[in-house]
């Protein structure tokens, strides 16, 4: 009896059908897994995200409907895109997230958990660290929308934000 090689068909489609549900297991991730999995808690975000995009280089983008406020130890403004960069432990450079800091929003630079054992997560809100409760963090907060908050671009101060329920406009 000769063994004659056979048709590579059928390894073809073995490799197929294992780069296909690598894949499908990819867009099946919750963003809640892939945070965790990257030593963060599951509710760094809230509950409203519509959508996001992580590549390789560990580039995130998260997005929602609409702007919303979600509660911490603090409160916390989303815009509709918040883009950073995700490595094991951190969101660095943040886009599109802001903190309120006794009457201003501030933007919120970057996100670490620098020791787990800790129980503390360190908020960078650019000349200050926030050090907030790692629990707060476990499951993702309601996000709502809030009509009196909005802001607005303006080349020569930054970011405006006018809060109506307390009357007041900061910059950014």
């Amino acid at each position: 009896m000769s063994l004659t090689p056979r048709s590579h068909v059928p390894m073809f489609l073995l490799i197929l059908v294992f780069i296909l549900s690598l894949t499908w297991t990819t867009e099946e991730s919750s963003l809640e897994k892939i945070l965790h999995n990257h030593g963060l808690p599951a509710g760094l975000f809230p509950q409203s995200v519509k959508s996001f995009k992580l590549d390789q280089m560990g580039h995130l983008e998260v997005h929602f409907d609409r702007p919303c406020l979600a509660q911490y130890e603090t409160t916390m403004f989303f815009d509709t895109v918040v883009k950073a960069n995700l490595s094991y432990g951190q969101l660095k450079i943040l886009e599109g997230m802001f903190s309120e800091e006794l009457f201003l929003w501030l933007p919120v630079k970057d996100i670490m958990v620098i020791d787990p054992t800790s129980g503390l997560i360190v908020i960078d809100i650019g000349f200050a660290f926030k050090f907030l409760s790692l629990s707060r963090f476990d499951e993702p907060p309601i996000c709502r929308s809030y009509l009196g908050l909005s802001f607005r671009m303006d080349g020569r101060k930054g970011i405006e934000f006018e809060d109506q329920r307390k009357g007041y406009s900061s910059f950014v």
